[in-house]
């Protein structure tokens, strides 16, 4: 009798992709990219300004409960670690009653916001200097503050 073995009719059509086939979803998938991570870059940059501003306006939330405790704000000296820490001496804060922030936030680029005693713009200011942690700047580096939060 004679038999014929079917795994050896294999035919070379099924065994992948041709180079054709591979450049056009490479090219499909780098398209699709240029299209999206632009706008996702976007997105980050005003989350992270937005973050900004919900951290210094809970930071001046509990300036002002500090403020209505105490009878004053916090000097440069003991800056916004008074918010979180126990008083120093009975003269700062002998009519404190807790902790105003649970913990002090850093900004979205890492930096610890700046609190200065008095401020430029007002009584006090508090601000992030941006990415750059530098004055100035426009975007992604703008300086984010008491003053201008509103702005943003």
């Amino acid at each position: 009798m004679f038999t014929t073995d079917k795994t050896s009719e294999r035919t070379h059509t099924d065994d992948g992709f041709t180079l054709i086939e591979m450049m056009v979803v490479i090219m499909i998938i780098g398209l699709m990219a240029s299209l999206i991570i632009p706008n996702l870059l976007g997105n980050k940059t005003k989350a992270d300004q937005k973050k900004t501003v919900a951290d210094i306006v809970a930071i001046e939330n509990a300036l002002t409960m500090y403020n209505l405790e105490n009878g004053m704000l916090p000097d440069e000296r003991m800056g916004l670690r008074a918010l979180i820490n126990e008083p120093e001496s009975e003269q700062s804060g002998k009519n404190r009653t807790g902790n105003y922030l649970r913990r002090l936030p850093d900004d979205p680029w890492h930096h610890p916001y700046h609190y200065d005693m008095p401020g430029k713009h007002d009584s006090y200011d508090v601000y992030s200097l941006g990415a750059d942690n530098k004055p100035g700047g426009e975007g992604v580096n703008q300086d984010i503050g008491t003053w201008n939060v509103n702005d943003i």
